[in-house]
Formats: C-alpha cells, structure tokens, sequence
C-alpha cells in the first residue's frame, strides 16, 4: 500500500529523557504497525530542539483513528506524557 497520510507528533524532550522516549518508539514501533488499521510506516526523527514521531497510513481517517485508539491513549501517550518539556504539536497530513 501507498502511504497517503501521516500523523506527525513533535514533542520536546530534554535530552536526559531522550532514552526512554527512543525506549518507548522502540517498543511500540511493532506492535503500531502490526495492530492499527491502516498504519504503514512509523519512524522517530530526532533533532535537537525536539524529538518527532511520523506515522504513515493509507487515509486521514486512519491517522485520526490512531489517536483514539487503546494502543495510543493507555500505552504510548502514557509512557511519553512524563518525558514531555512542553505539550506536543499534533498533525495530520494528507498526501497530494
């Protein structure tokens, strides 16, 4: 399949708290891939000013999905929300 959108998370993080954000990206990454409709890609880029995730998917719909999802609510955002110097910026594009 074709990526056609992706949900973008920046998120701050000090760089103390760096590894276990990477921790956390690590032990997701597959499960993400493997259980949420719709999901392509996933990948963490890392900058030092903040740290971003980009999901990939084939519809909008299916990123916006995600972020309602039991994998991003009880697992992903819970383990990143203690990591976080600021709220992060969340969004979703489609692809032209």
């Amino acid at each position: 399949m074709t990526v056609k959108a992706y949900l973008q998370i920046t998120m701050t993080i000090d760089n103390d708290n760096r590894p276990a954000a990477a921790k956390i990206y690590s032990d997701y990454r597959q499960p993400f891939l493997d259980t949420i409709d719709g999901a392509l890609t996933k990948d963490l880029l890392i900058r030092d000013e903040d740290v971003q995730v980009l999901h990939g998917f084939d519809s909008v719909e299916h990123a916006t999905a995600y972020l309602n999802s039991q994998l991003f609510q009880d697992d992903v955002f819970v383990g990143l929300k203690p990591l976080w110097s600021a709220d992060p910026d969340v969004k979703i594009y489609s692809v032209a």
